[in-house]
């Protein structure tokens, strides 16, 4: 059976539906050779933009389907990468998801996601073996706590696996250190406001991003020899934020750099449920610019973050990995949204002329 071949769709039999559309009837609708829509179907680049809208345009006038299990037969592909995830509710999960969705969707590939309840490594591994006992072609695991990488690890070694933001269980470094100098930035700009030293509200320990936000935060005060006040750890949600607030030395807080935009609404709120006004009394930088971020009170000064890119990428590695390309993933590029949160510290605002 050749991969063109739609020998099921065509079989006979008193039961067969002979109006059901085969591979030649797309051709033949589109006036183009068999082989050029099966190019089409498997997402290949090297079909002429316009072809390609022509068989598109046929392949949904006739309702055709390719058979799926007669081409996973001969190429050994199934055409389908799964994704394993955890809490879609968060702002960079989601976004993640939905450019890995596009980014597949465009390359000819379905997408199988299966979610894990928590962040153990035995259940992301458990996630990754049920994709694989799903003939997937590879997998993209947005789970981004270290048990996960060693479970990419481990999973590597039977179908190939990607950890977001985009390179294999070997390590993140490029994303590691754009995350840094992301908050080096956020925090070099409260200091350049005049702020003595900033305060920071972190995320948990176990993640890399967490651990990259802190880092950025802390060589921003060492390389300008300003205090490093202990940091307060939140579990990346609106509750957690709120409550670090009360870990906080207030009578001296200007500036407080916050690990992500969910943390920094409740640092925002419990900041304003003790009379402290944001930014007369307390600058507040959160991260990763949700869309909510420009409408709080007051709009959050924040790094922005494009998670849809993020998951582009990690298609184009897993997919330069399962065709035995090397593919140089896009530079992570975060950078700085200034809003209405940030302001020179009272002091300075007070020695201000006017």
């Amino acid at each position: 059976m050749s991969e063109d071949d739609d020998g099921a769709a065509r079989a006979g039999g008193p039961d067969a539906d002979p109006r059901v559309p085969v591979l030649a009837d797309v051709a033949q609708l589109a006036g183009v050779s068999q082989q050029t829509v099966s190019r089409v179907v498997r997402g290949s680049p090297s079909v002429a933009r316009r072809t390609r809208e022509r068989v598109e345009a046929a392949i949904a006038e006739i309702g055709y389907r390719p058979n799926v299990a007669a081409r996973t037969l001969v190429t050994r592909r199934s055409h389908r990468i799964g994704v394993v995830a955890a809490d879609t509710s968060l702002h960079g999960v989601a976004r993640t998801l939905a450019g890995i969705q596009d980014a597949a969707r465009t390359a000819g590939y379905a997408v199988s996601l299966v979610m894990v309840p928590d962040l153990r490594r035995s259940s992301v591994q458990e996630a990754l073996e049920d994709l694989r006992a799903q003939y997937v072609d590879g997998a993209v695991v947005v789970v981004p706590e270290d048990s996960s990488q060693e479970a990419v690890r481990a999973a590597d070694a039977a179908f190939p696996c990607v950890l977001a933001p985009g390179l294999d269980g070997a390590g993140v470094a490029d994303a590691y250190w754009a995350e840094v100098a992301a908050a080096r930035e956020a925090t070099d700009h409260l200091l350049d406001l005049g702020h003595r030293t900033v305060h920071h509200v972190g995320g948990p320990t176990d993640w890399a991003e967490s651990r990259a936000r802190s880092t950025g935060w802390r060589t921003a005060l060492v390389e300008r020899v300003r205090v490093v006040p202990r940091p307060v750890r939140g579990d990346w949600s609106a509750a957690s934020g709120h409550a670090a607030v009360a870990e906080l030395p207030l009578e001296t807080v200007t500036a407080v750099f916050v690990a992500n935009d969910h943390m920094a609404v409740g640092v925002l709120n419990a900041l304003a449920a003790k009379g402290l006004r944001v930014p007369d009394d307390v600058s507040v930088v959160g991260f990763d610019d949700v869309p909510e971020a420009a409408f709080y009170a007051p709009p959050l000064t924040t790094v922005h973050q494009d998670f849809a890119a993020i998951g582009r990428r990690c298609v184009r590695v897993l997919l330069g990995r399962l065709h035995d390309r090397v593919v140089e993933p896009a530079p992570l590029t975060p950078g700085l949204v200034v809003r209405a949160s940030t302001a020179p510290p009272p002091l300075v605002r007070r020695a201000q002329p006017g």
